[in-house]
């Protein structure tokens, strides 16, 4: 049997955590409440520290763990996580001294970016690949050579940026693209609800669905012209629109890129797991 190796993720409500081989195969698997705001980290490292605890039935794993937000994994720094409330927060080192050991810390975004291009959708994807989740909010990671790009953690935050033009000027583009924000504009539970009700021919989910569209090609069109990937992986709770989401986004980006080539649009495939199994990359990563 190849080693196995842990991952977690570290997400705003849940904290995920798995045991795969080598090959990426699901051996064990454990979730836990993310205890929030913890403005110190203290308190979701002892849930991280907890959850490996359990995993690693005594066998001494490789962990690798990732959090939220702008992340510098150089200094194992969770720069900004708002939906946790961290600031300049050393997670890597809280994570260390608990564990009596060594601790890959990385990104959650671009770790579910490794996770689909070893394991998932991206896995027979050549050139620059994107994996852009569109859940509570969007962001983007690239990975350039199979590697993520990482510019002292602020590489990939599309959803930051504001939309300066149309009926949405002013608001951040996660506040309407992403599936919350579709979900919340829709009057909806979720955007699964609201995909339905496109498909049924609800004019007013058709609506708040072509705005999200609109929206979300205008950040990916940019991102484009910039690195050119060749494969976007659409993750997240809009992503499981299916077609529903691509087919009016391919013509979206279309209209915008002109010469420009069009990347492949995929739907991820490792759902909610990737970052936790991209963490388990970076703890193998770490053994080499």
């Amino acid at each position: 049997m190849s080693m196995e190796v842990i991952g977690v993720d570290v997400g705003g409500t849940t904290v995920k955590g798995v045991v795969v081989d080598g090959d990426g195969r699901l051996i064990r698997e454990l979730r836990r409440p993310t205890l929030s705001p913890d403005p110190a980290g203290t308190v979701v490292a002892d849930t991280v520290a907890e959850l490996v605890g359990v995993l690693d039935e005594g066998s001494g794993c490789p962990v690798g763990c990732v959090v939220p937000g702008i992340v510098d994994e150089t200094r194992g720094v969770a720069v900004l996580s708002a939906n946790i409330g961290w600031s300049g927060i050393p997670f890597a080192d809280l994570l260390r001294a608990r564990l009596g050991g060594p601790v890959a810390f990385g990104h959650d975004v671009r770790a579910g970016a490794l996770a689909e291009a070893r394991w998932g959708a991206a896995r027979n994807a050549s050139g620059t690949v994107a994996f852009v989740p569109i859940g509570t909010g969007i962001a983007a990671a690239l990975l350039v050579d199979g590697r993520p790009l990482v510019s002292g953690g602020w590489a990939g935050e599309i959803g930051q940026t504001l939309i300066r033009t149309g009926p949405h000027t002013g608001r951040r583009v996660e506040e309407v693209a992403s599936a919350a924000g579709t979900a919340r504009r829709a009057d909806a539970p979720d955007a699964r609800t609201v995909a339905a009700r496109v498909d049924a021919g609800d004019p007013q989910a058709q609506q708040v669905w072509q705005d999200s569209v609109e929206v979300l090609a205008d950040a990916l069109a940019g991102m484009t012209a910039a690195v050119a990937p060749e494969t976007i992986v659409l993750g997240g709770g809009l992503a499981l629109a299916g077609r529903t989401l691509t087919d009016p986004l391919e013509r979206a980006l279309d209209a915008r890129l002109g010469l420009l080539r069009r990347p492949a649009l995929r739907t991820a495939e490792l759902g909610d797991r990737a970052a936790a199994l991209g963490a388990a990359i970076l703890a193998m990563e770490s053994t080499e």
